[in-house]
């Protein structure tokens, strides 16, 4: 299994992290991607990916940090982005529930990103909570289709949003709200998306699923997310390991095989 969107440098491993890692390799994670959420924590990403040949980083500036997305900002992050190991900006995108950022700050900072990713021909992880129809908006405007891979992160949305997503190629990121047993509505939107755009994700050390609620997550817990995303399309968990493996090789070009 592959893990795309994790935070395993986050203070919240310092304790740990070996062992953490060690705990997800022996659950059969064999491949994690951390995700930069601004400026320093880019720059943690790629200090573990340079560490550990199975992680890879991702760099962005988070809609709540938008206010970091200067010119100055941003020409830091296109360094950080050049860097070995490096394989996507994100995540960058909207958050209309926190609003830590003003709005329009948030979208001028999105679309500075986007088309950072598109002059360095990177994929793009996107967040998007409580803005779904804004951030797909801003996708179409900023031609986000002309990206290698465009990723919806922890993917929240209902089955017509997943339908749209999928008529233009996005990957749809499961995680652990998955297992929540009040989601049925994102069930049932996985359980229609193309089986070549669906990705496994923990957001760790954040969402843990089922029945880790309440603490903290990692990526040991990502087989959690597989069998939940099996039990709601009908397949089995071994099925939904391999083809969202190669779904992730694919999306962030990553060694190895791709379907």
């Amino acid at each position: 299994m592959i893990d795309s969107h994790a935070h395993p440098y986050m203070s919240e491993f310092d304790g740990d992290r070996d062992a953490m890692l060690r705990r997800a390799a022996e659950a059969g994670v064999r491949v994690i991607v951390a995700i930069g959420y601004d400026l320093d924590s880019s720059r943690q990403a790629i200090r573990l990916a340079a560490a550990h040949s199975h992680i890879f980083a991702c760099v962005a500036i988070h809609p709540h940090h938008a206010d970091e997305a200067t010119p100055a900002g941003l020409e830091q992050l296109r360094s950080l982005a050049a860097q070995p190991r490096v394989v996507g900006i994100g995540e960058t995108g909207l958050d209309f529930y926190r609003n830590l950022s003003p709005r329009n700050v948030q979208e001028v900072a999105f679309r500075a990103q986007l088309r950072l990713a598109r002059d360095l021909a990177l994929p793009v992880v996107v967040h998007d909570r409580d803005a779904h129809a804004e951030t797909l908006a801003l996708l179409e405007k900023e031609e986000a289709g002309a990206l290698p891979a465009v990723v919806l992160h922890c993917f929240s949305g209902d089955a017509a949003m997943a339908r749209t997503a999928a008529g233009r190629r996005y990957y749809l990121g499961a995680a652990g709200p998955l297992t929540y047993r009040n989601a049925s509505t994102l069930r049932a939107a996985f359980k229609e998306a193309p089986a070549d755009r669906l990705l496994l994700e923990t957001d760790a050390p954040y969402l843990p699923p089922e029945p880790h609620r309440g603490h903290r997550n990692e990526s040991a817990y990502l087989p959690l997310i597989a069998e939940a995303l099996a039990a709601a399309r009908g397949v089995e968990p071994n099925e939904i390991a391999d083809l969202t493996a190669a779904n992730a090789r694919r999306a962030f070009r990553l060694p190895g095989e791709a379907a």
